[in-house]
């Protein structure tokens, strides 16, 4: 995983501006911590980020820009407008949801380990990675600040390159894409 920082940074801040490229962060926290941490699979995303319950999102009522950090302008489903930040929010400053983890909905993209696949035909189904299809391309879950509530569901698969060319606009594509690391047990 290579960073980019465009704009400083606090450390509260989940990392974003990264693409998909190596697993370097991951590497280097196992090495220091003697652990395993790797990107979640696809599926244990969905699993941690729905954290039990069944709805479009892991809180009841309506999304607002109270519970998740996304494009407030947008409406899902009735919910009201509401504040757009245009920008990140450091971690813990919205509610977690029922596991304790937050900004699962929005805030940036993250990361996870599978290669795109449009629909889930073929898919593991023990909840590993999906390693093949076009590894050119990752998926992305969770929705970003910059973002409708729609891509927020805990449903709702992206994709995104995985390596940044150099004619990309790199800035604008990579301050939406963050990750969050699973530690394997």
């Amino acid at each position: 995983m290579y960073c980019f920082f465009f704009f400083k940074q606090k450390t509260a801040y989940e990392i974003y501006q990264c693409d998909w490229s190596s697993d370097v962060c991951s590497s280097d926290l196992s090495k220091q911590t003697g652990k395993q941490y790797r990107l979640p699979s696809e599926a244990e995303w969905e699993y941690a980020t729905r954290a039990g319950t069944a709805g479009s999102f892991s809180f009841s009522g309506p999304i607002t820009s109270s519970k998740v950090n996304y494009n407030a302008n947008y409406t899902y489903k009735g919910s009201p407008k509401g504040r757009y930040r245009k920008k990140t929010v450091p971690v813990g400053s919205l509610p977690a949801n029922p596991w304790g983890l937050h900004e699962v909905h929005g805030n940036v993209w993250e990361w996870v380990q599978d290669c795109q696949n449009k629909t889930y035909r073929g898919a593991p189904t023990d909840g590993s990675a999906w390693l093949s299809g076009d590894c050119n391309w990752r998926m992305i879950r969770g929705g970003s600040w910059s973002h409708e509530p729609r891509y927020g569901r805990s449903a709702f698969r992206g994709w995104e390159f995985a390596v940044i060319r150099a004619w990309d606009n790199a800035y604008i594509r990579l301050n939406y894409l963050g990750f969050r690391l699973a530690r394997t047990l």
